[in-house]
């Protein structure tokens, strides 16, 4: 049989692989050999079955991406031991030798069979081992994926104190495993789905059936399929491809990497996508009030973390605005600052030949290049550099005129409050828009301050998440009442009896107490 060209076995718009199988085993191996020319890490054998070698096979699988003792215990030695080494024949027809091989050759229940070269190929490249068997126009995949990956370890990203040390790997299948452990619930679903022309990437939507809203679901599901990309390498690129208010610097969607949290927010009624190669899932759909929720928030007492997340909020406000206040008020308004505190800061800036917007300037991108910095470099030395880079700058700069030190507190404050937001996404919303108030209120003095937080405040309400207002429940609260209760402030557990907004309605109900438990538990004294 004459061998076709590799170029016309490929359909350059979805890079499959478009050549059938042959009832020839060499004819396959031909082809599939072909297409994995030159790829050294591709294991493979060619060898028979049955007492009299009565069927010829071939296996195949990627080194390291498998797991060899499955390989080996599991098919190798089924197929070559109890099949041919136990002196059985083979059946006589072809249907039933192949149903033989299948029922009879292998110690493991995952496996399929398929038709297509493509699939053949992908199962490959996925890590499964694929078996042809002469004679038959398809192949059997053995799902033997053994990934080297790091382990569970604990998420970087978001400390707590208390609560699961647990986060997210690259490897995909353990993490719907830890989400799964968590929500032992059959109506837990996971829709699986692969993105990506040449990566081929495993992405799975996780959702409970009776309490995710449907229309929510199917606009995540059209939104995933509106695009077709050569490559999806990080949950990123999903995020940046289904917001629609992309020129926004507020992300639409929630990142974490802790199990539990996603494990919480599907019992809210959200839909996780979980992405392969990375152990950052995203949530939707998500408001601001999201992103100042913290796993600990529910893990310790109310009226602690009611104090703490007051004090979250206010420090995201501090962390765009202190600068443009300290701007507007010392530069158009000078009257309402004290007369003391008036002296202490013209002391202050004796010297300094730059005006207050150059100062305020300097020491931001000083602080953003320090940042970025001690994020770039390895662990121990990117703490050093933060730490012994700010206070040589901060001190060279204001023993060199250059800056006054009313400009390093007021910086550093601003740092310090936005470290206090959970989400690093929001703060890098925050660390953008404080520039636009920066400038507004350097130009047009307290005019142009809350001008800037008309615009945002109008812009944040114009926002919304999957059809959700990105301000909810502030902004909806006839709609929302029950959110309030745990929003800025995080009431006592058995008050939140309801769920959330995500959650369809007929489903809002997560806490019942009958009355005598409520009576006994709750109010005696």
């Amino acid at each position: 049989m004459r061998l076709k060209k590799v170029a016309a076995k490929y359909d350059e718009r979805s890079n499959k692989v478009l050549v059938p199988f042959s009832d020839s085993l060499d004819t396959n191996i031909r082809n599939f050999e072909e297409l994995f020319t030159d790829c050294g890490d591709l294991v493979k054998r060619k060898f028979p079955i049955g007492k009299n070698k009565d069927v010829w096979a071939y296996i195949a699988y990627i080194d390291v991406m498998t797991d060899r003792r499955v390989i080996e215990e599991s098919v190798l030695e089924q197929l070559l031991v109890q099949v041919r080494g136990v002196g059985k024949s083979l059946p006589d027809t072809d249907e039933d030798k192949f149903s033989f091989i299948k029922d009879g050759g292998f110690a493991t229940a995952d496996l399929k069979d398929v038709n297509t070269m493509d699939d053949a190929v992908l199962a490959v490249l996925s890590g499964d081992t694929v078996i042809f068997i002469d004679g038959y126009e398809k192949c059997i995949v053995v799902s033997t994926k053994g990934f080297p990956n790091r382990g569970v370890q604990q998420p970087d990203t978001e400390n707590v104190i208390r609560g699961s040390k647990e986060g997210f790997t690259e490897a995909f299948r353990i993490n719907t495993v830890l989400i799964r452990r968590r929500i032992r619930d059959s109506k837990l679903k996971v829709k699986q789905i692969q993105l990506g022309t040449r990566t081929r990437t495993d992405v799975a939507l996780m959702y409970l059936d009776d309490l995710v809203r449907p229309q929510v679901l199917k606009e995540i599901e059209e939104r995933l399929s509106y695009f077709k990309i050569d490559s999806v390498l990080e949950s990123g690129t999903l995020e940046q491809l289904i917001e629609t208010n992309w020129y926004s610097p507020f992300p639409q969607t929630q990142v974490t990497q802790r199990p539990d949290k996603v494990a919480s927010a599907i019992l809210e009624g959200r839909v996780a996508i979980v992405v392969d190669n990375t152990p950052f899932v995203l949530l939707l759909p998500t408001t601001m009030n999201c992103f100042f929720q913290s796993s600990e928030d529910y893990y310790q007492r109310w009226y602690v973390m009611s104090f703490v997340r007051v004090l979250r909020y206010c420090a995201a406000f501090l962390s765009f605005a202190i600068p443009g206040f300290y701007l507007a008020l010392t530069t158009f308004h000078p009257a309402m600052i004290p007369t003391s505190l008036t002296f202490s800061i013209a002391a202050a800036r004796e010297g300094v030949p730059f005006p207050a917007l150059i100062e305020v300037l300097i020491m931001e991108l000083a602080f953003e290049l320090l940042r970025e910095a001690g994020v770039r470099l390895p662990t121990p030395i990117g703490n050093t550099i933060g730490i012994v880079g700010g206070l040589i700058i901060g001190q060279a700069v204001v023993e060199a005129n250059l800056v006054s030190p009313i400009i390093v507190i007021i910086v550093a404050l601003t740092a310090i409050s936005s470290f206090a937001i959970p989400s690093y996404s929001l703060t890098s919303a925050f660390r953008i828009i404080k520039y636009l108030i920066i400038f507004l209120s350097a130009f047009l003095g307290f005019l142009g301050f809350w001008l800037g937080i008309l615009i945002i405040l109008t812009h944040l309400v114009s926002l919304k998440s999957i059809d959700i207002p990105y301000l909810s429940p502030f902004t909806a609260r006839e709609v929302n009442n029950e959110d309030l209760q745990d929003s800025l402030i995080r009431m006592p557990i058995f008050v939140n009896k309801l769920r959330p907004v995500f959650a369809r309605r007929g489903s809002k109900v997560r806490l019942d107490i009958d009355e005598k438990g409520e009576k006994n538990v709750f109010t005696k004294q």
